[in-house]
C-alpha cells in the first residue's frame, strides 16, 4: 500500500468542486435529481455522510459515471483516515499475520 502524507480529496470535495460547481447545481437541485432529501446531499458535501453502494449507484446514474468511481473516492479517504489515526494505527500494529500452516 502506498503511504502518502497528502490527504486525498474527499467525496464532498469531488462532488462540490468537480461536479456541482461546473454544472451550476445547487444542493437542492442535486437532491431532486437524486431523489433524496437535501439533507442527504448536504451531509455528502460536508463529509458528514459516507458514500454507500446505493448512493454510489445513484450518483453514477445522475452524473453518467460509474459507481466504482464514487466508492473508490470513499475508500481512499477511509484508508487514509485509518492510516493517520493514532488509535487505528495502534490497532493495526497489534495485528499479526497468520502463518501459512494455520
Amino acid at each position: 500500500m502506498l503511504m502518502t502524507k497528502r490527504k486525498p480529496a474527499t467525496v464532498g470535495e469531488i462532488l462540490a468542486q468537480e461536479f456541482m460547481e461546473p454544472m451550476g447545481l445547487t444542493q437542492s437541485a442535486l437532491a431532486k435529481a437524486m431523489g433524496v432529501q437535501r439533507k442527504h446531499v448536504n451531509e455528502l458535501c460536508n463529509d458528514r455522510r459516507a458514500v454507500t453502494a446505493p448512493t454510489a449507484l445513484i450518483l453514477a446514474r445522475v452524473f453518467g459515471n460509474s459507481p466504482d468511481f464514487w466508492l473508490n473516492v470513499q475508500r481512499r479517504s477511509d484508508i487514509w483516515e485509518a492510516m493517520h489515526s493514532p488509535r487505528e494505527r495502534e490497532r493495526i500494529k497489534r495485528a499479526r499475520p497468520i502463518g501459512a500452516a494455520a
